[in-house]
């Protein structure tokens, strides 16, 4: 499979200190990949980094386009879109009316042209995103009517409705419940199945653990393992260093539970 995502000898250093060092991460078409690791492992800023929005070294091609020195606001145009660990919405919008803002990004010609007419194509955008978040029935609901889960799918839906390349999930599943979470994994899934791979950020193990095809771990930004969820699980470091060895323990139906069928052959 061609890779989406290309990041070699990602690093980030903040002064003396070395936030991310040589960080390798590939995701291809069909793929959704997690990316783990202890609170201040690097994860965040790794997304950071490839999204433009710190400084770093190592390469970044997307597609097979280096966007290497390129500004954030190209990235996101090139087709990196992302989430943010905090949920923020525009609570005067409507849900549709938020994902209507994250589907436009005109040149300044279709600028102009929008001042006599509204492009179709945005409605059709924002109403598959809806309908794959299963949000249809919320899509004139503001943000204040919203449950956590539902405003963490709208999050979802929001880089969703800017057509990327590739979609960037930080914590999508912080403060969800177990049923929350399940129904996010599945949500995820078919996001990937219907052709936008993911890179996921997360520390809800179960979930990560069940809906991912390769696993990325990372301790003091460095990599500490990688594989299918099985080699993950079963690699000592990992357990000893993040995991723990409550995640050797975890049964099929532990990870069905947690939002799909297990992938990479977890047992």
């Amino acid at each position: 499979m061609s890779a989406v995502l290309d990041a070699r000898g990602i690093c980030v250093s903040f002064g003396g200190v070395h936030a991310v060092t040589d960080v390798d991460i590939d995701v291809a078409h069909g793929q959704l990949v997690g990316l783990i690791g202890p609170n201040g492992a690097g994860k965040t800023t790794f997304i950071d980094a490839i999204t433009g929005f710190v400084a770093h070294r190592g390469t970044v091609r997307l597609a097979d386009a280096d966007i290497t020195d390129a500004p954030a606001y190209v990235r996101a145009r090139r087709g990196l879109s992302r989430t943010w660990q905090a949920t923020d919405l525009f609570e005067d919008l409507s849900v549709r009316e938020n994902l209507t803002v994250a589907a436009r990004h005109p040149s300044f010609l279709q600028s102009a042209r929008e001042l006599f007419t509204t492009p179709a194509t945005r409605h059709a955008v924002v109403e598959d995103a809806l309908d794959t978040l299963a949000l249809g029935h919320l899509g004139d609901a503001m943000p204040s009517e919203l449950t956590q889960g539902q405003r963490k799918l709208v999050s979802v839906a929001q880089a969703l409705a800017a057509r990327p390349k590739l979609l960037l999930l930080d914590e999508p599943a912080a403060g969800l419940d177990a049923h929350e979470s399940a129904e996010l994994g599945r949500h995820l899934r078919r996001i990937v199945e219907s052709g936008t791979p993911i890179l996921l950020v997360d520390h809800d193990m179960g979930l990560v653990l069940a809906i991912c095809d390769r696993i990325v771990v990372i301790e003091f930004g460095l990599v500490i393992g990688r594989g299918t969820p099985a080699d993950v699980r079963q690699n000592p470091r990992v357990v000893e260093a993040y995991l723990g060895s409550a995640a050797k323990e975890l049964t099929t139906a532990d990870l069905t539970a947690a939002g799909a069928e297990p992938q990479g052959g977890a047992p």
